[in-house]
């Protein structure tokens, strides 16, 4: 018996004896790592997390990232569109950048930059179920640039979707507050371009074989 737990045992305890007592975590790998029992550390048991007491804490970081880039981006969104409702709706343009640029106050019913008007109780519904994704994604989140292209469109679909909600002609209908518009362009608001900034991001990281958990793969 004593030469068998030799042999399958830990080679810094030379002192086994096989008098059936279970070697102390500390005196092996330590604590979060698979293969110590149930005395692998404080974390580990009932977890069902693979990556020990160092997963948890990581995760929980790029969960912060998130939904500080989402609350800067929300908060940005509806300050602006305050704003632009006080000072500038039923006013004439200013001019930012001569004709290139202009901040101009629209209510737009449609999606952002202005497509698909008739289908504004649709878009509000997307709107929500991008956010019930997002949030359900972010409990695996483990990448940085993963969680500031999510937190960009989380940011964002909630700015548009706080005007589909609380805005005339009514609750899931409301008009989204555009202001921002350049020459021979649609007119938009932050929330839709942290949209498409968030948008460009998970594809850059798409290509780059990134996955939200942290894994790299090649194709």
């Amino acid at each position: 018996m004593a030469e068998a737990e030799r042999i399958i045992g830990t080679p810094d305890t030379p002192d086994a004896t096989g008098g059936g007592k279970e070697r102390p975590d500390s005196e092996g790998t330590p604590a979060g790592e698979p293969g110590n029992g149930p005395a692998a550390g404080p974390e580990a048991s009932g977890s069902g997390e693979p990556e020990g007491t160092a997963g948890r804490p990581r995760g929980r970081r790029r969960i912060a990232v998130l939904f500080a880039v989402a609350a800067f981006a929300y908060a940005l969104d509806l300050i602006s569109k305050l704003i632009v409702v006080a000072k500038l709706e039923h006013h004439p343009p200013i001019e930012i950048v001569g004709d290139w640029l202009k901040f101009e106050a629209i209510r737009n019913a449609g999606a952002a930059f202005g497509f698909g008007e008739a289908f504004t109780v649709i878009f509000t519904m997307i709107a929500a179920a991008v956010i019930v994704v997002i949030a359900r994604l972010a409990r695996k989140l483990y990448s940085l640039p993963w969680a500031i292209a999510l937190g960009l469109l989380l940011g964002g679909a909630l700015g548009n979707l706080t005007d589909r909600i609380f805005r005339a002609p009514g609750v899931f209908e409301g008009a989204v507050v555009d202001f921002i518009a350049p020459k021979h362009f649609a007119v938009f608001n932050l929330a839709d371009s942290a949209i498409v900034c968030g948008g460009i991001l998970i594809v850059l990281l798409s290509f780059r074989g990134l996955d939200p958990d942290g894994t790299v793969h090649k194709d």
